[in-house]
């Protein structure tokens, strides 16, 4: 399978009056769920804490993503400060969070897409985008006039809104979204997003709409298809269970990545049932139900 991104197939033209109608979206600020409709064009900061540049945290060849993203080259990621979600737990909350990442262009932007495909990455990675997607494709149409040629990965907290996700129809290669709940009661309480599993479970079907399956080349390297993240939480379980039946129910090649790698960050030490790492035996209660649903797609990590 040749890596052809979907974005060359649109045309600049079509890219550019994308790029538009996403950026009329930013004053008021209607990027994200939470609507907040800050005129972040003047300078007002959103609920996410941004205003009308991005702010980039770093960017570099990661070699911890799924393998299928890594490749030989590694994932070319680029980490946006500010987040439309409120985790208690977040692993990266200095950057989430306190928003810690300087202001760019979009010129410097591409800058960095394009130094990343000369350093041999496999792919470029916006992690948590959703915030931003306005100023990323703005950047992208820069980057693709200057040759950029990679799939995109949209590696995002699953929190987005059906309209914008349509928008990035035909640019998005590979979905790497969250689902971290099929509680909405949890949702609230640990991430402060409201309807959660509505929004989640509307944008992830219009991400598999987009794309697919997962599909590799011949190198095991993806290059198109939706492969969503779960993270195990302690004490939630049902949590859990609600999300992988969820999945399977939609169609059983959708691929996940079910993690074990939880551990009380940010504000989970001082919350009563997230102030610890899972136990061998809540992991295997929840191998169990993805043998049981009969999900075989993507990968599922060892304790």
């Amino acid at each position: 399978m040749k890596s052809h991104p979907a974005y060359l197939n649109l045309g600049t033209a079509e890219l550019k009056r994308r790029a538009e109608k996403l950026c009329s979206l930013i004053s008021p600020c209607r990027l994200c769920p939470n609507l907040c409709e800050a005129k972040r064009a003047e300078g007002k900061k959103g609920t996410c804490g941004v205003a009308s540049k991005a702010l980039v945290s770093s960017y570099n060849l990661h070699f911890g993503e799924e393998p299928c993203l890594v490749g030989e080259g590694g994932s070319g990621t680029i980490f946006f400060a500010g987040c439309s979600l409120r985790c208690l737990f977040c692993q990266n909350y200095p950057i989430s969070q306190f928003r810690y990442g300087n202001e760019v262009s979009k010129e410097d932007l591409a800058k960095m897409m394009l130094e990343l495909q000369r350093d041999g990455a496999e792919n470029i990675n916006f992690v948590t985008p959703t915030h931003v997607t306005a100023q990323i494709i703005d950047a992208l149409v820069v980057a693709v006039e200057a040759g950029l040629k990679l799939p995109i990965v949209w590696n995002s907290g699953g929190y987005e809104l059906v309209e914008v996700l349509e928008l990035l129809d035909g640019i998005v290669d590979i979905y790497l979204p969250d689902m971290k709940y099929s509680d909405d009661k949890l949702a609230l309480e640990c991430s402060q997003a409201k309807d959660y599993v509505e929004i989640n479970r509307m944008a992830i079907m219009e991400m598999w709409r987009q794309v697919g399956p997962l599909k590799l080349d011949e190198r095991g390297v993806a290059r198109r298809g939706l492969l969503i993240r779960h993270l195990v939480l302690p004490n939630n379980l049902e949590n859990s269970r609600g999300v992988l039946k969820w999945i399977s129910s939609v169609d059983g090649n959708i691929a996940i990545s079910a993690m074990a790698q939880f551990f009380p960050a940010f504000k989970a030490p001082e919350h009563p049932y997230l102030n610890r790492r899972l136990t061998k035996a809540e992991w295997a209660q929840v191998e169990a139900w993805i043998e049981e649903f009969g999900i075989k797609e993507g990968y599922f990590q060892r304790m």
